[in-house]
């Protein structure tokens, strides 16, 4: 069996998607890069291993980039949309944490980490971190993930019993897939909807209010952001790629 380039379309649109869109918080990233390396070392994936590797970093890089642009625009209020309502405020609490304890490379350690890799771009945006300086972490982020995974996958597709039991893996990962893709998003669409039906109007005004004052990382110099306070600035005053502050007036 032979899978063409539609596939590695179909890889690439779904690393996008988890990286960059917060309804893509479900999407099986790692168990995605894990099998695209047993299907290259099979021979099922016949794309150049380099340009697999390529494909798939710019489309995590991008997807990045579009949560960062999309979070540096609407500000904390990006958690408190509509393909943002399936999140767990714990699971902000916990992006929100790993910034604040690591700075800018928590942008690179996030990569390793399910659904929060999702919710640290438009993090990073809504903290008004330097456009430059996210892209670098994003990149070098984005590299180590797809390499070491898909290189996992590679290195355990040579193994004789897999390479003998192929079309069972096959469909282990389809079933692997479609239940990692599948099944959070019913189950938190269903915990969440039991949750809110418990809470009268202003307690879900509160939550929202919460979850946006959190995802506002308190720790603009460690992540290459402005203080307001230190330059005289508001965060409107500067787009996502301006990395110099303003020059202050004599």
């Amino acid at each position: 069996m032979k899978l063409g380039p539609w596939v590695v379309l179909g890889v690439c649109a779904i690393l996008f998607a988890e990286c960059g869109l917060l309804v893509g918080f479900f999407l099986p990233g790692d168990t995605l890069l894990f099998f695209t390396g047993i299907f290259h070392a099979s021979g099922i994936i016949t794309t150049s291993l380099w340009l697999l590797f390529i494909y798939m970093v710019a489309a995590a890089f991008a997807g990045n980039m579009v949560g960062y642009g999309i979070g540096y625009k609407l500000g904390p209020a990006v958690f408190s949309r509509p393909d943002a309502r399936l999140l767990k405020p714990e699971y902000i609490e916990r992006s929100a944490a790993m910034f604040e304890k690591y700075g800018k490379p928590a942008v690179v350690l996030s990569r390793f980490v399910p659904v929060v890799r999702t919710i640290t771009p438009p993090m990073a945006g809504a903290s008004k971190m330097h456009g430059r300086i996210y892209a670098l972490y994003s990149f070098l982020g984005g590299i180590l993930w797809v390499v070491s995974i898909t290189l996992l996958g590679i290195w355990l597709g040579q193994v004789a019993f897999i390479r003998e039991n192929l079309d069972l893996i096959i469909v282990g990962a389809v079933a692997v897939v479609v239940l990692a893709t599948a099944g959070p998003a019913i189950w938190h669409l269903i915990e969440r909807r039991r949750r809110l039906a418990k809470m009268t109007p202003q307690q879900r005004a509160a939550e929202r209010a919460q979850i946006e004052d959190r995802a506002t990382v308190e720790a603009p110099d460690e992540l290459g952001g402005y203080d307001p306070e230190k330059h005289g600035a508001t965060p409107q005053q500067h787009g996502p790629g301006d990395d110099v502050p303003p020059r202050e007036d004599r």
